[in-house]
């Protein structure tokens, strides 16, 4: 036997890299989580050239989605020039043909991991969010089948009863990434590991979210003016990262979320976790006309 016996002939690959079955797969399941907020629908998770855990639930999100005429943007916790980030935004321009960008405002597709940008999304965008684990029910029932029962019957007392043990023996909710959020008052999900201060904008938001996970196998969504509550106790009220004080070192932004710099004296320093926030912001001190758009949080308010 020889090694080119083994080898198949040269073909060439898919528009998208996917080939057209996984792609109406995929595109079925979005219309069905979108039908159902909150709801994860299993699919056939397709083999992408990318470790699972490194963003192949998103990646294969976007790859279904994206035309010629695409313009992509993709971060990872909030930077646009990071390895990951870099990665899936070469691949998916050079399997597409689309155009990329780092500014929110002008990408009409937002592949994220475990942010969401500071400045408002519209209707005309949609926001793809990687997702390592899908299940909320995971941390207080194990067994899936289980887990998956109580999704259907709405029981989700033993998250509130986690939620309640963590306000008595640390006096305060610990959740922090990944805060279990009901969905059109029905479904709870966990939002991806997102922040507690990036939560708020996935409620009655104007964009389409849709959250993958690869390697578990699940699709769910968030619609366009949709409800999306955090599990909260009526007199224990949400609350997000104490971000509002701190100032960006680079930009000298201040109120948004912020990622901390240790320094080699032992303090810390801050920088505005949306990276190319803070550079819209340098840019527009040296006369750049492309000005930062609305934005969910001013000076650390939430504005409505």
């Amino acid at each position: 036997m020889k090694l080119k016996s083994l080898s198949k002939p040269w073909e060439a690959v898919s528009y998208g890299f996917l080939d057209a079955s996984a792609k109406r797969e995929i595109r079925r399941k979005m219309l069905k989580a979108v039908a159902v907020p909150g709801c994860q629908m299993p699919y056939a998770s397709r083999e992408v050239p990318m470790a699972r855990g490194w963003g192949t639930g998103g990646l294969q999100i976007s790859l279904t989605l994206m035309n010629p005429k695409s313009i992509v943007k993709v971060i990872d916790q909030g930077a646009d020039d990071s390895v990951n980030a870099a990665s899936i935004r070469k691949f998916l321009t050079r399997v597409t043909d689309a155009k990329s960008t780092w500014d929110t405002l002008e990408a009409n597709l937002i592949q994220s991991r475990h942010r969401i940008p500071e400045e408002r999304l519209t209707r005309d965008q949609i926001l793809v969010l990687q997702v390592p684990n899908p299940e909320p029910l995971r941390s207080v029932e194990p067994n899936m089948s289980i887990a998956r029962q109580m999704h259907a019957d709405a029981d989700y007392s033993r998250m509130w009863l986690q939620l309640y043990e963590q306000i008595v023996r640390s006096g305060r909710v610990m959740q922090g990434a990944s805060y279990p959020s009901m969905v059109n008052g029905r479904h709870v999900m966990t939002p991806s590991p997102i922040p507690r201060w990036d939560v708020p904008k996935l409620n009655m938001a104007e964009n389409l979210t849709i959250l993958s996970a690869g390697r578990e196998k699940r699709i769910f969504a968030v619609p366009p003016h949709t409800k999306v509550e955090p599990l909260v106790f009526s007199d224990v009220p949400y609350k997000v990262e104490e971000h509002h004080n701190l100032t960006c070192a680079r930009s000298n932004l201040q109120g948004y979320f912020m990622n901390e710099i240790p320094n080699e004296d032992g303090t810390s320093s801050y920088e505005v976790s949306d990276s190319h926030l803070g550079i819209k912001k340098l840019n527009e001190e040296d006369g750049d006309t492309n000005l930062i758009g609305d934005t969910w949080y001013k000076n650390g308010e939430w504005q409505s």
